[in-house]
């Protein structure tokens, strides 16, 4: 039976949730809260206050403050572009507009124009019908929690509603035509001058997402005969059967062209999967465990350390052991990781799923920047990636990756923590198991680690069909 909702109720769709911001800014369907022109015009708003006091108070101010505004290329964008610098307008700062450019290319514009804050809508590599907010500070690092919390605040006490600027101190929008160039010739910059990528063919899978003209170029300026696929976004192909969560392209575009490597990102470009020449995949411990030994050897690592979340796998440790480093792990997600390396002032981290923070180049993950280092490894060896990724012995892994309709506590489920007790017992030390949620999906994740690749798929499969049972779809 159908149910109307009552005239003088506001509807799901119109009512905010009482918090906004996730692990990873805000992210939802678009046009449902929080992901609405409403929510994201009074986000707009609210980043601007707090953004224009944090420069005030640090005596950056410049006058009209600037905010940058980028995107990717999902239909929903233009809707919230809008909505957003509306909001920043209205609260007497500039907008600069850059269009779609990657998540790394928002960060190093926002440097790169001097600017206030950063502003992206994305929704990472999730389809295409969903879209994010997050926001970058002037530095290009991500807000932390604190100050997430207080552009909260905000939005829902209304303390800001009286803050009306008008006439000429009402602020205005700009768009910034080179933002595209600008950001190209930074990623450049992280590869060595004088090396170039003559003779390497490399196969390319942007994912009909922010880098679908960023990556190619780069890598053609840098003298590579570069194959592309998915470069022709039309609002509603973002991350569709392609880029870093459809791995099986980039193996098939490279096994077809005959391509040395294969680079496949996600939907903004922060991340990629990396393939070698014979079609296998190279995750990003695997990239990690590359780059951190070369820069062992030439004694750039800092304190000889990489930093990792808890999903790595354990044979990142023992490669790095082996050769005089260590691991550090934190929470997943690379706000993090970066939190970490910013704190022990580390200069390169980044997650299996293919995050790869170079602080040396990059105030956040930069897909096209971390495959230049490993280009430039491979072009400075002459060895190829499927030799180079051989330095990383995994232990073997089973992972679960359940949808749910709801998340209690894990405390709450009793008989699926038993078996992960059980499993853990059983692992002796050897292995471990890791159950979260996830911060961006309502999905629930199961990760578990052993010398035994059989016996931890069957540990695996018996706590999954609990959960299924439990909470499951």
């Amino acid at each position: 039976m159908s149910h109307q909702p009552q005239t003088d109720t506001p509807s799901p769709a119109t009512q905010p949730p009482r918090k906004i911001f996730g692990t990873d800014g805000v992210r939802g369907i678009a046009n449902i809260e929080p992901v609405t022109a409403e929510t994201a015009l009074k986000l707009g708003r609210a980043a601007a206050h707090v953004l224009m006091q944090m420069s005030e108070a640090s005596s950056r101010s410049h006058g009209r403050a600037k905010i940058v505004i980028g995107k990717d290329t999902r239909l929903s964008g233009y809707m919230l572009e809008t909505a957003m610098a509306s909001g920043v307008m209205s609260l007497g700062a500039d907008v600069l507009m850059i269009g779609p450019l990657p998540t790394p290319g928002v960060a190093y514009i926002t440097r790169s124009l001097r600017a206030d804050a950063g502003i992206v809508l994305s929704a990472s590599h999730n389809p295409y019908e969903d879209n994010g907010i997050k926001f970058f500070r002037h530095d290009g690092y991500k807000l932390d929690d604190a100050i997430e919390r207080r552009i909260e605040d905000l939005v829902f006490s209304g303390a800001i509603d009286s803050i009306r600027p008008t006439a000429g101190r009402i602020g205005r929008a700009t768009r910034i035509d080179d933002a595209l160039g600008r950001y190209v010739e930074f990623a450049k910059a992280s590869f060595p001058k004088g090396m170039t990528l003559e003779r390497m063919r490399i196969a390319l899978d942007a994912a009909n997402g922010a880098a679908y003209k960023s990556s190619p170029c780069i890598l053609r300026e840098l003298g590579a005969d570069v194959v592309t696929a998915h470069t022709t976004p039309n609002g509603r192909n973002i991350n569709e059967n392609c880029g870093s969560t459809h791995p099986a392209e980039i193996q098939r575009i490279v096994r077809e062209s005959g391509a040395h490597v294969g680079i496949s990102h996600d939907g903004d470009a922060d991340r990629v999967i990396l393939c070698d020449e014979n079609g296998e995949l190279v995750d990003g411990d695997e990239i990690m465990a590359i780059a951190a030994l070369d820069l062992i050897k030439r004694g750039q690592l800092a304190k000889n350390t990489l930093v990792a979340t808890v999903m790595s796998n354990f044979g990142l440790d023992e490669t790095l052991q082996r050769n005089e480093g260590r691991v550090l792990r934190t929470k997943v997600g690379d706000r993090y990781v970066i939190e970490a390396m910013m704190h022990g002032n580390l200069n390169v981290g980044g997650e299996q799923s293919g995050h790869m923070i170079f602080r040396d180049y990059a105030t956040t993950g930069d897909g096209i920047v971390a495959a230049l280092q490993i280009l430039r490894i491979m072009a400075e060896t002459g060895r190829p990636l499927s030799e180079l990724k051989a330095c990383l012995i995994k232990y073997p892994q089973a992972q679960r990756n359940l949808r749910v309709r709801e998340k209690p506590p894990l405390e709450q489920l009793p008989d699926v923590l038993q078996l992960v007790q059980e499993a853990e017992a059983e692992l002796k030390g050897a292995g471990r198991v890791l159950l979260r949620y996830s911060g961006t999906e309502p999905k629930v994740r199961l990760l578990i680690e052993g010398r035994d690749g059989s016996r931890i798929n069957q540990q695996a499969d018996r706590i999954a069909a609990v959960l299924q049972e439990r909470i499951g779809l």
